[in-house]
């Protein structure tokens, strides 16, 4: 198991890459207005192109994942791709396999049994996608090192290399290396473009698999926002919009089985002892469709986020993000996107199957992987006026 970076390193590494991150993340912009513009542009380019589909079925799944999959490169690398960029469509080709195949069930063995790994070609295609990846990183590194103003840092492998020049004046074996570069660059752009397009590929599944709460969402968007960008702060004055994502993540549920990690002592949980070095791996699951918590818990029911007069309500059940000292570091991003994609999209389009598909022929199947997107990848979109 990879222990560089941020998902798979634990003890001091972990709480030092932790850190940086997030103070990172938060100076290039995440939880700010300025974020909130980058992915108000965003939205824009994605309008757009389905726009040029002229009500005429497609996929849609590039489309958003290259659109996600800005956000977080614009915080790595200060850049935007083109959707049609091959660079950029191998990228994320790359990232989405390793996605499916980290989760089929020869990968699974592997980690159970590490021997088995010499006789799967999946092992085999996972690690060299992830060489692919890492030079993909590489090349940027030399790029951002070539470039590098101590006084001008534009993104985030630029706030890294200044920070690993300046453990080098007091540390010579630090914690600012190129492999935790490495590592947690990969990180964020998996995480970071995974789990976000898995969701947003439920929210529209769902919404043509349920026309009236679609039209409803659009109501309520029409109402409070009219034809002006969506943006964050609108949120708390739409709570069905608002009460609809929060159930599409608890539905979809696109990490059932959470990372894994590891015990870093001998404990006692609840009478049961855990000796260190036992590996954990949280089920949300169990959880977010827990039938104590939950009305329906099988069930697409916003009405689990609103009260009797129709106000937005927290639910101490709702953990997509995961808890504790491992929740997420990107959460508040995540949130912003789904949230403005989804309203920006919606504002301008009514979303339907292709011609021939009822919405009870939609294929709602989960497909296997880390993240567990709907195998339903075509609509129409169609002007919403």
């Amino acid at each position: 198991m990879i222990t560089w970076g941020i998902i798979f390193s634990h003890g001091e590494n972990w709480r030092v890459m932790r850190r940086f991150m997030l103070t990172t993340l938060r100076d290039y912009g995440m939880g700010k207005r300025s974020m909130e513009s980058r992915i108000a542009e965003e939205c824009s380019f994605v309008v757009k192109k389905f726009e040029s589909y002229k009500g005429k079925p497609f996929e849609f799944r590039r489309i958003m994942t290259a659109a996600v999959g800005n956000i977080i490169v614009s915080i790595l690398l200060g850049k935007r791709y083109d959707y049609e960029d091959p660079k950029f469509i191998k990228l994320l080709s790359l990232a989405t396999e390793n996605n499916r195949l980290m989760g089929s069930p020869s990968m699974q063995l592997c980690n159970l049994f590490p021997m088995l790994g010499y006789f799967f070609a999946t092992r085999k295609k996972v690690r060299n996608n992830r060489k692919e990846l890492y030079a993909f990183i590489n090349e940027n590194f030399i790029q951002c090192f070539n470039n590098l103003d101590e006084n001008d840092t534009r993104n985030f492998i630029d706030s890294y290399l200044v920070q690993q020049q300046q453990e080098r004046k007091t540390k010579k074996n630090g914690y600012f290396n190129y492999k935790n570069l490495e590592g947690s660059v990969l990180n964020l752009f998996v995480a970071g473009v995974e789990t976000i397009t898995s969701t947003l590929f439920w929210a529209f599944t769902l919404m043509m698999k349920y026309p009236l709460i679609q039209k409803k969402v659009q109501e309520e968007i029409t109402n409070v926002v009219g034809y002006a960008q969506p943006r964050a702060e609108h949120r708390t004055k739409m709570p069905y919009t608002d009460a609809v994502v929060h159930e599409v993540q608890r539905y979809a549920d696109v990490v059932p089985l959470n990372l894994p990690h590891a015990t870093t002592e001998d404990v006692t949980f609840k009478g049961y002892f855990i000796p260190k070095g036992t590996h954990v791996i949280p089920l949300l699951t169990s959880v977010l469709c827990d039938e104590s918590q939950w009305e329906r818990p099988h069930d697409f029911y916003p009405e689990h986020f609103l009260n009797a007069e129709g106000k937005f309500v927290k639910r101490n059940a709702f953990m997509p993000f995961s808890a504790g000292q491992r929740i997420c570091p990107g959460e508040t991003l995540a949130k912003t996107e789904i949230f403005m994609f989804f309203a920006s999209l919606l504002q301008r389009f009514t979303l339907q199957p292709a011609p021939g598909i009822s919405k009870e022929d939609l294929d709602m199947t989960r497909e296997v992987g880390l993240t567990t997107p709907p195998k339903t990848y075509i609509l129409c979109a169609l002007p919403h006026s």
